[in-house]
């Protein structure tokens, strides 16, 4: 494979997994979880305002995981779910270790991590922003 194909293909998987698993906990919050059982927990966590952030968050995370798999305003919303995950991070799974099974942060890390570089390289050549906008990369620059 030619490094153009490798960066498209690479682009895209990294888009739909971490657009998968944003929607996966989206959804969880909403039909697992409920919202007043997000809000309940967020509130026990020490969220600010866990009352109104719990059913944003589910919100941004179930339609930011759609928007990243189809890769439709893809900066913007990977952004706005790296800052999720950045504050998921530091307000609630910092002071618990790295590790997840103890409550840490590598999930949410990884996340970010993931998110940011979707929003650094854009949606790539298989993207509604691609047909929306003409361009892999979508007209819509965050951070320009």
């Amino acid at each position: 494979m030619n490094q153009p194909a490798l960066t498209t293909s690479a682009r895209t998987i990294l888009r739909v997994i971490a657009g998968f698993l944003f929607a996966a906990h989206g959804w969880q919050k909403f039909n697992e979880f409920t919202i007043a059982g997000t809000q309940a927990a967020f509130t026990q966590m020490g969220v600010p305002a866990a009352q109104a952030v719990a059913p944003v968050v589910a919100t941004l995370e179930l339609v930011g995981g759609v928007a990243l798999i189809l890769g439709v305003l893809t900066r913007v919303f990977a952004v706005l779910l790296a800052l999720d995950m950045l504050g998921a991070l530091f307000m609630v799974h910092a002071s618990a270790g790295v590790f997840v099974a103890t409550g840490g942060y590598e999930l949410v890390l990884i996340l970010a991590a993931a998110a940011a570089a979707v929003a650094l390289v854009g949606a790539g050549k298989f993207s509604a922003d691609r047909a929306l906008f003409g361009r892999a990369d979508s007209k819509l620059r965050v951070l320009a």
